[in-house]
């Protein structure tokens, strides 16, 4: 007797896809096939997509920013966002600010998520201070406990590290098995920029585009695949943007650099045009880096499809539209005092969904791969990401016809407006299950806070040094 039995639908494992009934127990999918039974409850999937829950690596929840500003979602809100939008496993912030011991502070973060959170869930540790025990007792420990993805800003005043700090991280990452995840853009290059757009009074938040110069993210990722070449230890770029970020990141695999990189759906589907936008206030679009254009929409296209890139995350980064967020300072504020960020966690896989399978761009196992299965084997997330028996039954059942128009606020976050609002998308998750568990059905959640699990992170092939670098020709 199985749990639940799903049937008649066409089935993506993370491997391929093959039309065929896919049979959970115990939270776990226990086969495919045809004619799968008896089950206690069973799910007529004719005519729809059941595909792996989406595994989003790249969210903030709860956290509070380097400017001191709290975001505008708990771990329940903004999970209840994900899994209305087929996200099942979600990877977020621990966040350490100078003067804070790591262990303390992922301890804070796991109790915040084990109160909240909806979905299965992993951490990113964010290391600003490497002072005291640190880097030589906190970091080992926490990785050794399944916390093996390290986060570090080389911008932002009370979060940035210099480059050799980054680079006694990397060699503790490599000493203990993990990964090192980068925002990377020229610190310099943006502090002059900003300056000479405030002197000449151009503070609106549509120059905020402008005050991130492409050359300041072009010279930080090559620095970092640099540093990574140089202590072989594997990093992960966040949010590519531009069309040179994309020849930096094939650049460096062409040498052998062990760097994994990511994009993110608003520089897929935005460009620094739409901060002319009435749908939405230009402040609601603020992200660093910034939106692009229409040639580096394509050529990240590009990079998805020959695998320059190997996933597409949120950056779920909200702020509400008022003064608790992005206009904290005032409505009338330069755009240099208002928080960067949007929301992401619902409409990621849904415009991607649009884009990738109703629109045929990379395909139903190209979209599988970029939101679910490459993340959760790149951050060593077991069980998760495929279809498969013994995997995790973290379930997203499509509708490939149902069409949605976003709305200005139509989000289940704690953000109160869409940035995507007005564009129409086909294809929709309309049932969810996590771990066998339906958590929404009909446009409704079924989740209770607190009921997702935290997933230790294993040791990826991603996340395995490289022999003899130079660096460790300083070794004994």
């Amino acid at each position: 007797m199985h749990d639940v039995v799903i049937r008649g639908g066409r089935v993506a494992t993370g491997g391929g896809s093959v039309d065929a009934d896919l049979a959970i127990r115990d939270g776990k999918v226990a086969a495919l096939g045809a004619g799968l039974g008896p089950a206690r409850r069973e799910i007529d999937a004719a005519g729809k997509l059941v595909l792996p829950g989406g595994v989003d690596s790249h969210c903030h929840i709860e956290q509070l920013s380097g400017a001191g500003l709290m975001n505008a979602d708990t771990f329940e809100t903004a999970t209840r966002s994900a899994l209305m939008g087929g996200t099942t496993t979600t990877v977020s912030f621990a966040a350490q600010h100078p003067g804070m011991r790591l262990s303390t502070v992922v301890a804070d973060y796991e109790a915040l998520a084990a109160r909240g959170a909806m979905t299965d869930h992993a951490f990113h540790i964010i290391v600003s201070d490497v002072s005291g025990e640190n880097l030589t007792a906190d970091l080992p420990a926490l990785m050794a406990a399944g916390h093996r993805s390290i986060k570090l800003f080389t911008v932002y005043d009370k979060v940035r590290v210099g480059d050799a700090e980054i680079l006694d991280v990397l060699w503790t990452a490599r000493a203990h098995g993990g990964i090192v995840c980068v925002h990377a853009e020229n610190d310099g290059l943006i502090r002059w920029m900003v300056r000479r757009l405030v002197e000449s009074g151009r503070i609106a938040p549509h120059h905020h585009p402008i005050s991130h110069p492409r050359a300041a993210e072009i010279e930080a990722l090559s620095r970092m695949c640099r540093f990574a070449e140089f202590t072989g230890q594997p990093v992960m770029l966040f949010h590519v943007s531009c069309a040179e970020g994309v020849g930096v990141v094939r650049e460096a695999r062409g040498r052998g650099a062990p760097i994994v990189a990511e994009t993110c759906p608003h520089y897929l589907f935005m460009t620094a045009a739409d901060f002319a936008s009435a749908a939405v206030e230009p402040a609601g679009l603020m992200c660093s880096p910034p939106q692009r254009g229409t040639a580096d929409q394509e050529a990240l296209w590009a990079g998805l499809a020959r695998g320059d890139l190997d996933l597409v995350s949120s950056d779920h980064a909200p702020y509400r539209l008022d003064e608790t967020g992005k206009y904290a300072h005032g409505r009338d504020a330069p755009f240099t005092r208002m928080a960067n960020g949007m929301p992401g966690l619902e409409t990621r896989l849904p415009l991607l969904f649009d884009a990738m399978v109703t629109k045929g761009r990379l395909g139903l196992d190209g979209f599988v791969a970029l939101t679910a299965t490459a993340p959760a084997d790149i951050f060593g997330l077991a069980g998760k990401g495929r279809l498969l028996p013994g995997c995790d039954a973290d379930v997203a059942i499509w509708d490939p016809t149902a069409t949605r128009t976003f709305g200005t606020d139509d989000l289940h976050d704690g953000t109160g407006y869409n940035p995507f609002a007005g564009r129409t998308v086909t294809g929709w998750p309309v049932t969810v299950l996590r771990r066998g568990e339906v958590v929404v059905e009909d446009g409704a959640l079924a989740a209770a806070p607190g009921s997702g699990r935290r997933v230790p992170m294993a040791v990826s092939p991603a996340m395995r040094p490289q022999a003899d670098p130079p660096a460790g020709r300083l070794d004994p």
